[in-house]
């Protein structure tokens, strides 16, 4: 934090009435926030952030002559917090979910607003540094899902993994073990349902409360909804709700 405990921030839109309203919102909704500069495309945004070098970046996912993994690209040798604001997107989702990383739908909402900011605020004073930028524009350049990185936030801070090393993961109340080849489990600060919306094939939901990479299935044994068998050792259950669409990921 500076010394004024006020964050500064830059604001990365190319709608000007989108840059007004979110600054009407902080100026009104998140006092702490001081807005030093706006840019509207990808281009600008990259001198703009390395003169002003602000702590926090609200960055428009899409904008002319690029897009936002391209500021960050551009922006690698910058140390800044980054809220994405976005409108929906599969794709985009994915790569902010795998990042763990604070975002935004079009149009923003206040609630979702304040909530961010705090996040990022709590971040700075805590000096809790996640390179989310480093692993988003990482992830954009591998085209091989399985070694795309994810974040795995846990009760100690973070860990961060490559998709395949990833063997299952389940759901344990307002957590997710995560079972990584090798044998170690995480215990991550997240629903089951987190990892269904964000993970790719090969990854399958077998169970209510089970999830497979079936890059790590040794047999599967039929019954009423049957159970795969692990080249761990383990054993996981599938109800027949999600047996149809295990197999079609065999075929």
């Amino acid at each position: 934090m500076n010394l004024t405990g006020k964050i500064t921030a830059v604001i990365v839109e190319d709608e000007a009435a989108a840059i007004v309203a979110l600054q009407n919102y902080l100026g009104k909704f998140c006092p702490q926030v001081t807005v030093i500069g706006t840019a509207q495309n990808s281009r600008e945004a990259v001198e703009v952030l390395h003169v002003l070098q602000p702590q926090l970046v609200f960055l428009d996912v899409e904008m002319p002559f690029g897009n936002a993994f391209d500021v960050l690209e551009g922006c690698q040798d910058l140390r800044f917090e980054t809220i994405f604001v976005t409108a929906f997107s599969e794709y985009s989702l994915r790569a902010l979910n795998q990042s763990a990383a604070y975002y935004l739908l079009k149009p923003v909402s206040i609630e979702e607003l304040i909530l961010a900011v705090n996040k990022v605020q709590q971040q700075l004073q805590q000096k809790q540094w996640i390179d989310r930028n480093r692993i988003i524009t990482e992830n954009a350049r591998e085209h091989n899902p399985g070694m795309q990185q994810v974040i795995l936030p846990t009760l100690d801070g973070f860990d961060v993994v490559k998709m395949q090393e990833i063997v299952r993961l389940k759901g344990n109340g307002n957590f997710t073990d995560v079972y990584l080849a090798g044998g170690s489990k995480k215990m991550v600060c997240r629903f089951l349902k987190h990892f269904s919306e964000m993970l790719p094939l090969p990854f399958v939901r077998v169970h209510k409360s089970h999830i497979i990479n079936i890059h790590y299935v040794q047999s599967y044994h039929k019954g009423a909804g049957g159970y795969v068998q692990l080249n761990d050792g383990s054993e996981v259950e599938v109800s027949p709700a999600y047996k149809e669409s295990l197999l079609r990921a065999f075929q």
